[in-house]
């Protein structure tokens, strides 16, 4: 069952420009199909967060932001998979399966519903979606969000305060 549709704008081209910073993983590589440890339940993943690490951002930056969407969801905004908000900028690094999250910072509902990673879960047989992994340099010590923020409202902060941006965008396919 392939969805017949045109490949989703990446969600940063249609933003500001920002300058970029380099994120590596040692899970996961741009435009290479994701392990399913990092797939969602739901298709037989194990639901883990990708280790990231990150460097060479701006040098005012005050704290980051992290962020996973897939813009090729077939539910006209895309799906957001992850946003971890508020992270100190003393942390440059998350494990794989982060948790308990460092110094205060806190994840919002994703688009399953749950404050927390939700893995990849595009419907099967559907080409395969991208997931942009983005690590978000801000110029404040912590977004003026709440726990209960969507991730809309975090995105549109974030157009207020992102100073660079880094990204990876590996894929995931459920074949069916």
């Amino acid at each position: 069952m392939s969805l017949d549709r045109a490949l989703a704008p990446d969600p940063y081209d249609l933003l500001p420009q920002v300058p970029k910073f380099t994120v590596t993983s040692t899970d996961v590589t741009d435009g290479q199909p994701l392990d399913e440890l990092y797939a969602h339940t739901s298709v037989g993943g194990k639901n883990l967060s990708p280790q990231l690490s990150w460097s060479g951002f701006p040098e005012e930056t005050r704290g980051f932001v992290i962020t996973c969407f897939d813009p090729d969801a077939p539910t006209g905004s895309g799906f957001w998979h992850w946003v971890l908000v508020n992270l100190p900028v003393s942390v440059t690094a998350l494990d794989r399966g982060a948790d308990p999250l460092p110094g205060g910072a806190f994840c919002v509902r994703n688009d399953y519903g749950d404050r927390g990673y939700g893995g990849s879960a595009p419907p099967p047989g559907d080409r395969a979606h991208r997931y942009v992994f983005a690590v978000h340099a801000i110029d404040v010590d912590a977004l003026a969000v709440t726990p209960d923020a969507t991730p809309a409202y975090v995105g549109f902060n974030l157009a207020f305060h992102t100073l660079a941006r880094a990204t990876l965008r590996p894929t995931f396919q459920v074949h069916g």
